[in-house]
């Protein structure tokens, strides 16, 4: 199943550009469903905190109407064509994304272009969806885990690019109205921001008609797609929510390598053999949590991290110490590294059989190792990982966390923090 997942990435797919936009084409005669990603390159490096949010609320406001298609006919014609646009901003890019039948792909295709070339943004439209994305960030104070993983981000992020909240903050969102959409949409949609990443049964001649006809149009601009610094590493530190809850909420960052480095693969593995360890000590043997793990984040200048619910803060958290150190100072059984890497392996790719999930791949790939075909070495490389290599990178990455803790601060001593 693997390795014919890796022969169509190999066989199938092909780059080139329309007019100034670049296409990556993975043709797939599975289904007759047709994933079209559009990444708008930049996410938090192309926002500042006083518009932080303005990529996403375009593109939500521009689902209430466009030029060719007023509010009440764009509903009507995707009901009645089934299809699903979506908008997803990262750190690195905003995704807005296209899901159709080969049957209606054009007539798809063309709400999909004309919400990023010609939104209408109608001053009530804008005030609506405002509130909504106000509401929304307000709202994630109210759940623990949302606000413990937002003070950790922020903490890890602080100094850096992806400090800036892409999906933004009540005040960013609050400044912004129809004129200032309409200023960014005129002056940032440009086809140098753009990657279109389209999987499906649809050749080469169609999609380039469907871009020649629209997003072709666009202006050029001047962008140019490079990655941003690592992270910064400071001191472990922690930041206290005081929260009347049934439990306790916990979760630190470290600074991880690039995605085009030579240690991110190392690192994914060591998260996953962390996470491993602690859900078998934590949760299995000591029932001290429901859930513990260790997340990696995958963006073009990764973090890793510890995460865990608990009643009992402080002996989790020297639990999970311990774990870390073992981590940095054994080597791993080479048998059981690679059932351990055949096991990731299987699970990764059962996560993206689908088409959508394969353009974001092939993104990933382009963007983070600078050409699509890295995710044909993707197998390769992972299997090629050492017990030497998880060692070393546990050694240089997973230090310096930045947690923040959600919960009744009685029930930890701050102290423990400087033993990570």
């Amino acid at each position: 199943m693997l390795l014919s997942i890796v022969l169509a990435l190999t066989t199938l797919t092909n780059s080139f550009e329309v007019d100034g936009v670049k296409v990556i084409l993975r043709q797939s005669t599975a289904n007759n469903v047709v994933a079209a990603n559009l990444y708008l390159l930049g996410g938090a490096r192309q926002m500042t905190a006083a518009n932080a949010g303005v990529e996403s609320l375009l593109l939500e406001v521009s689902d209430r109407g466009t030029t060719k298609y007023p509010k009440a006919t764009l509903r009507r014609k995707m009901s009645r064509l089934g299809s699903e646009i979506t908008t997803s901003p990262s750190d690195d890019w905003t995704m807005f994304g296209l899901h159709a039948t080969t049957e209606v792909l054009d007539s798809t295709w063309a709400i999909f272009t004309d919400r990023v070339m010609e939104p209408t943004l109608d001053p009530e439209d804008v005030a609506l969806i405002k509130a909504q994305f106000i509401s929304g960030i307000r709202q994630r104070r109210d759940d623990p885990d949302a606000l413990a993983e937002s003070l950790a981000d922020s903490m890890a992020s602080s100094g850096h690019p992806y400090g800036i909240p892409v999906t933004g903050t009540v005040q960013s969102i609050s400044s912004l109205d129809a004129k200032a959409l309409r200023d960014y949409q005129q002056t940032q949609f440009v086809k140098s921001r753009m990657l279109l990443v389209v999987v499906g049964d649809v050749d080469r001649a169609h999609i380039e008609r469907l871009v020649r006809g629209t997003l072709a149009k666009l202006p050029q601009g001047n962008y140019a797609w490079s990655p941003p610094p690592r992270l910064p590493e400071r001191a472990s530190s922690i930041v206290v929510e005081q929260r009347t809850l049934p439990t306790n909420y916990l979760i630190g960052y470290y600074s991880g390598p690039l995605a085009n480095s030579a240690d991110y693969q190392a690192l994914r593995i060591a998260t996953s053999v962390l996470t491993g360890r602690m859900f078998s000590e934590i949760r299995t043997r000591e029932n001290l949590t429901y859930d513990v793990h260790a997340p990696f984040v995958d963006r073009a200048a990764t973090a890793g991290g510890l995460y865990v619910s608990t009643v009992s803060p402080d002996t989790t958290l020297k639990l999970m110490h311990a774990a870390v150190r073992e981590l940095q100072d054994g080597l791993l059984d080479s048998d059981g590294l690679g059932r351990l890497e055949q096991q990731f392996l299987t699970e990764y790719f059962l996560d993206n059989e689908t088409n959508d999930a394969q353009a974001d791949f092939l993104a990933r790939s382009q963007l983070y190792r600078g050409d699509f075909h890295a995710a044909d070495r993707f197998v390769d490389e992972l299997k090629s990982v050492t017990p030497e290599q998880v060692r070393n990178v546990a050694r240089k990455y997973m230090k310096g966390f930045q947690f923040a803790y959600v919960g009744d601060p009685t029930q930890l001593h701050k102290e423990l923090i400087s033993l990570f």
